[in-house]
């Protein structure tokens, strides 16, 4: 009986090893899948060719911006003393060009879980859509832009905090 368990205990440490063995053989076959710092050569740009290729996902009046298709949409909201002052800039090509035709409207879902819908103005001036939200409430609001654009619809989601 005592064979037979020293035995055992031999094949299986046997076995075991050949099978480490085996294991550590096809890890070294296999690629490494670690990460690794990507090395890529880019080529020079000069500064005015980055001036004219600017990153159109950027903000560039300041507030939060979502990329639609060919539209740029950029959410500022403003706070004030009676509510929250909403600017939304619409914005058509890499030129950034102001789309002034639009019928815009903000849904908005205050921090209370109620709504409100709003019709958003163009303003020549600062060449964007604005309304005034009167609610003073603190929290966070999620607010969508519904716009229409020549028959061609283009939304946006956006939050803030107040």
């Amino acid at each position: 009986m005592k064979l037979l368990k020293a035995s055992l205990i031999v094949l299986s440490s046997v076995g075991l090893m050949v099978l480490g063995a085996c294991t550590g053989e096809q890890q070294a076959a296999k690629p490494d899948n670690s990460p690794t710092e990507a090395k890529t050569s880019l080529p020079a740009v000069s500064p005015s060719e980055t001036a004219t290729k600017a990153d159109h996902s950027q903000p560039s009046k300041g507030g939060k911006v979502v990329e639609a298709g060919k539209y740029h949409l950029e959410f500022v909201p403003e706070k004030e003393a009676n509510g929250t002052h909403l600017d939304f800039y619409l914005q058509k090509g890499d030129t950034h060009e102001a789309v002034s035709n639009a019928k815009v409207t903000a849904q908005v879902q205050l921090p209370n879980g109620g709504q409100k819908t709003l019709d958003m103005k163009y303003d020549v001036q600062g060449k964007h859509y604005a309304v005034l939200l009167p609610e003073p409430a603190s929290g966070e609001y999620k607010v969508v832009f519904l716009s229409e654009i020549n028959g061609e619809k283009v939304n946006g989601r956006f939050t803030f905090n107040r």
